[in-house]
């Protein structure tokens, strides 16, 4: 048991630093293609509010929830591999 907790703690820590960088590397992506459709279409109004609601959907998009494979992925794999070693 302490192996394996030696293993997920580094894990979980490096994952989640991982975590965050797609995640705002995403979400800088999509301010930017938010900026430059505003900009492209010429729209008027308040540019701000506007990003901002666009941000807001963003936040509740699949692509959103799909980064959350950063950490699935990797202890599913990291599980398989534990049980196929001692269990099969």
């Amino acid at each position: 048991m302490f192996a394996f907790l030696q293993l997920m703690i580094p894990a979980l820590v490096i994952l989640t630093l991982v975590y965050i960088g797609v995640s705002l590397y995403s979400r800088s992506v999509r301010r930017g293609k938010l900026e430059a459709e505003w900009d492209e279409e010429g729209m008027t109004g308040d540019r701000d509010a506007w990003i901002t609601e666009g941000l807001r959907d963003y936040d509740g998009s699949l692509r959103r929830k799909l980064i959350l494979g950063v950490y699935v992925v990797p202890f599913t794999l990291m599980a398989v591999i534990i049980y196929l070693t001692n269990f099969h």
